[in-house]
């Protein structure tokens, strides 16, 4: 997510009323190859994210389920985005969140859109997380998430040990069905909660919530017919990555701000609510990196246009959104997942 050079991303959306997302303009690529502009190296890069972001949130499970935590550090912006797009948190702020601090690499840059100035003091393009920088040489490798995940799955590999070597998010025997179901859950539930939330005409709300709907009701009849315990099986995939970040911030907020009130998924979609369970609180790469509090403040303090008296709803909690299994509940296990997770909202 982003603010522009030119204007609040709540004010994106065209004639008829249709919300139309920017495309990403720093598209460069960490290679192996020899000779290569971006070679892989350990403490080169820096990845700047917000936890509040689907896009961001993307890169953060990748890093982690690659196991690429010592080789590129990141930062945490805070959870407001205003006229300056992202700004970074203060030194005297403490949100929840691993690196939720000032940037640590600029000690006088307030706000993202710094890096993006700092790089190019021309650029008019869109201040956006992830945003991955090189230091050595002063430029934005990317701002493209699913390129940037794709990167992460193997540009690293002889940096990282063999265990996460083994970790194949993008296998070559799933390759078209995963690319397949990326083009429709991208188009109409990864941005379509955006194409709902962001219209400003009742044709063009219905003309995106409707499509919604109808792929939350395909993704739930795949994975009641087919997969155990992931997308495609037994092996988590980018398919899991890229569906998770909207899902999960789905009950929380997409239902009320974004006005996506068909059904909700706990109580409308018990394939995909079972399969967020599991995510959220068995695999680390993914409950880890999820912060409510940055998700819900985020959404509704950031899009005055939306929630002009910046209100910030009452919801589930989230270990009601997301309950363990009840006997999970009574492991001690499931109790210190439970402390470590959640917090009051």
């Amino acid at each position: 997510m982003s603010n522009t050079a030119g204007g609040s991303i709540t004010n994106s959306a065209n004639k008829t009323g249709e919300y139309k997302r920017a495309q990403s303009q720093f598209r460069n690529y960490i290679s192996r190859r020899p000779g290569a502009e971006f070679p892989p190296e350990e403490g080169r890069y820096h990845l700047y994210v917000s936890y509040a972001c689907p896009w961001a949130h993307r890169t953060l499970i990748v890093r982690k389920l690659k196991g690429l935590e010592d080789i590129i550090p990141y930062t945490a912006a805070h959870w407001e985005m205003l006229e300056k797009g992202w700004r970074f948190t203060k030194s005297d702020e403490k949100l929840p969140g691993e690196h939720v601090t000032p940037d640590p690499l600029h000690k006088d840059f307030t706000h993202i859109r710094d890096v993006y100035f700092n790089v190019d003091p021309d650029y008019d393009g869109r201040f956006t997380v992830p945003t991955l920088y090189d230091k050595k040489q002063n430029k934005i490798v990317s701002n493209e998430s699913s390129e940037i995940i794709r990167m992460f799955y193997t540009e690293f590999d002889e940096l990282i040990s063999d265990e996460y070597k083994k970790v194949e998010l993008f296998p070559e025997n799933l390759r078209k069905e995963i690319e397949g179901t990326n083009d429709w859950t991208y188009n109409d539930i990864n941005n379509g909660v955006y194409k709902s939330g962001f219209a400003t005409t009742q044709e063009a709300y219905e003309k995106a919530v409707q499509p919604l709907f109808a792929a939350l009701d395909r993704a739930e009849n795949h994975l009641a017919a087919h997969a155990k315990p992931y997308y495609f099986g037994a092996q988590i995939t980018e398919a899991d990555v890229r569906l998770y970040t909207t899902i999960v911030r789905f009950d929380p907020v997409y239902v009320q701000h974004f006005k996506c009130n068909i059904r909700d998924i706990r109580s409308g979609y018990p394939a995909l609510h079972d399969w967020l369970r599991n995510l959220y609180w068995n695999v680390p790469a993914f409950g880890e990196t999820t912060q409510f509090e940055h998700i819900k403040k985020h959404y509704t303090k950031s899009h005055k246009q939306i929630n002009p008296h910046v209100c910030l709803h009452l919801s589930p909690h989230p270990a009601t959104v997301f309950p363990l299994l009840l006997d999970e509940v009574f492991t001690e296990l499931g109790r210190e997942l439970i402390a470590r997770r959640v917090s009051p909202q």
